[in-house]
């Protein structure tokens, strides 16, 4: 009894601690996202946006428009995107997204990361060229019909759409983004999340002791708060 309670208390705590992270991650997004564009989502898409996923990912509403004032604020820090190349154990291609506030820190941080896990940090172009990268838009199936959505978004830039637990992903281009978001819009489809992912070219196999090896790298990075996103090319 005691076990099953501390174990469903640790599933708990870990559960927070990873919404905790997605709604600062959401947070920064959106106090750049009015920096660069303004605090309304009518004439800012990349806030609108946004919000959409931070809805998606049950956000408060509070803490969405407390993220919109704070950015607002002239003291309020300036986020960098900024992404980093390396190679983790046994070869595998490893891409990180983040946004920061303190450069020294973050490449820092990733370079300790990829040491103490027998990988290295690379230069820009290094791995990135084995990796396609693509906008993914998530939306709720509603009955749509999967054959007549393809026709209909084709010339938006579709390149892929597919179904999975009762939601309809819709991939394109990195370049098609906003081409293919105003066309959902258009058509009155309630985007639950919009992003960007790497899908790497080619895969490289490991045996599970290998796998792990890797698992514990990507985990070491996501627990750090300047990270939003780790790909790799790991089969």
């Amino acid at each position: 009894m005691g076990r099953a309670f501390e174990f469903r208390k640790e599933r708990k705590f870990k559960r927070w601690s990873q919404m905790s992270k997605v709604f600062t991650r959401l947070g920064k997004e959106i106090v750049m996202a009015v920096k660069a564009g303004g605090p309304d989502p009518a004439n800012n898409s990349k806030l609108r946006t946004i919000i959409q996923n931070a809805k998606g990912a049950s956000m408060p509403k509070d803490r969405i428009e407390a993220a919109i004032k704070r950015a607002s604020n002239k003291d309020e820090k300036d986020y960098e995107e900024l992404v980093y190349e390396g190679y983790g154990p046994h070869g595998v291609a490893v891409i990180i997204e983040t946004s920061t506030d303190n450069t020294n820190r973050t490449v820092a941080n990733i370079r300790s990361y990829f040491s103490k896990a027998n990988g290295s940090l690379s230069t820009s172009g290094s791995v990135s060229f084995m990796f396609n990268k693509k906008a993914v838009f998530r939306f709720a199936h509603n009955e749509h019909d999967l054959e007549e959505l393809e026709l209909e978004l084709i010339d938006f830039g579709l390149e892929e759409v597919a179904e999975n637990e009762g939601e309809i992903f819709v991939y394109t281009a990195f370049e098609d983004f906003g081409k293919m978001q105003k066309a959902l819009e258009d058509k009155n489809i309630e985007i639950i999340n919009a992003d960007f992912q790497w899908f790497p070219t080619t895969t490289v196999e490991l045996s599970e002791e290998q796998e792990e090896d890797i698992n514990k790298l990507i985990e070491k990075l996501e627990e750090d708060d300047d990270v939003n996103q780790v790909f790799t090319n790991m089969a």
